[in-house]
């Protein structure tokens, strides 16, 4: 243990340091002083509220008025609510309710018994969707979302058009199956796909468990090359990546694609019916950044899908896969035609 003495010197050079510094800042022209200020924080969502919803008590924010227009906005992996920060204000702006949920292993979302599997299949997810419609007695509401929620919308567009009014789904029609999963693709596309035969070992499922936030860091900046987030944006989303059954519900996803997990026997025929690859009939936005990383299909290799009112808009200015957030305006405005106040 440092002597009083030694202690009261330290203290004498820490203050003249302090006093050196303030002075050192004070002769800065206000410019460089400006330059020097951390940025502001990233915009936060509002308030988390939580309600049963099928076997999860789902985390998600309800915004704008009660009695606006519903439109709800469906994050994808390795993402969280937060995509939509810079979205939700414009849209609750032009008075629409705009509800964003944590989707299962994700934030505040949990499930109701530890008995039940740790499932996610894309019709577990999107049945997910139909509970929490459900639970906020919600007939019929605009869904848009990209990545795992991209494709939910799309289910959910392509089984029950009843409760989807309008449809905006980046990087298109993105529903498959196991049989799709289990075909070979070209090597180059392959090598776009590295992470899920990483998640297929069991080093993978370790690996992703214990180096989760550096890992979705990574996929982030594969994903999106040419977008600069700052450490507090990509903080905001990582948080929800703390969530106790994320890494399973992660390893799942991936391993369900090829065959490689149990699917739950109850949802198979709802993924015969997807194998077929039903089309879309609910007035579609698709949309896609003209720099993203992530594997994603062409625009023509889907248009056939979608056979109601369609139109497909590539955004500019080098944006990748997690275009709400990096182009937040474009996709708000996509979303606000569909919703019919555009």
């Amino acid at each position: 243990m440092p002597s009083a003495k030694s202690s009261s010197g330290h203290d004498a050079v820490r203050r003249d340091l302090l006093k050196a510094a303030a002075l050192a800042t004070a002769s800065l022209s206000s410019t460089t002083r400006a330059a020097l200020t951390p940025k502001s924080a990233p915009t936060l969502l509002g308030q988390v509220r939580q309600v049963d919803a099928g076997a999860l008590s789902m985390g998600y924010v309800d915004m704008g008025p009660a009695n606006g227009r519903p439109v709800i906005l469906l994050h994808g992996w390795p993402y969280d609510i937060h995509a939509f920060a810079d979205v939700a204000p414009i849209l609750t702006q032009a008075g629409l309710r705009v509800i964003i949920p944590h989707l299962r292993g994700f934030g505040t979302t949990r499930f109701l018994s530890a008995d039940t599997p740790r499932n996610a299949q894309q019709a577990m997810l999107a049945t997910d969707v139909v509970a929490l419609m459900d639970a906020l007695h919600i007939p019929r509401a605009t869904i848009a979302g990209f990545d795992w929620g991209a494709r939910s919308a799309c289910i959910v567009a392509a089984l029950w058009p009843e409760r989807c009014s309008a449809l905006v789904s980046v990087s298109g029609y993105l529903i498959g199956s196991q049989k799709a999963g289990q075909a070979p693709l070209p090597p180059k596309a392959e090598l776009a796909w590295w992470y899920q035969y990483y998640f297929a070992t069991e080093r993978g499922r370790a690996g992703y468990t214990a180096n989760c936030r550096a890992f979705n860091e990574l996929i982030w900046r594969l994903a999106s090359p040419r977008w600069a987030f700052d450490d507090p944006t990509y903080a905001r989303s990582a948080a929800s990546f703390d969530n106790d059954d994320h890494a399973a519900i992660v390893i799942h996803n991936y391993r369900w694609r090829l065959s490689l997990a149990d699917s739950d026997p109850a949802l198979q025929p709802l993924e015969d019916r997807l194998a077929k690859a039903p089309p879309i009939a609910v007035p579609t936005i698709t949309m896609e950044g003209d720099a993203n990383g992530a594997p994603h299909p062409e625009p023509d290799a889907y248009r056939a899908k979608f056979t109601g009112v369609y139109e497909h808009r590539l955004i500019g200015g080098g944006i990748g896969h997690n275009l709400p957030q990096e182009a937040p305006r474009d996709f708000a405005q996509a979303v606000l035609k569909m919703a019919g106040v555009a």
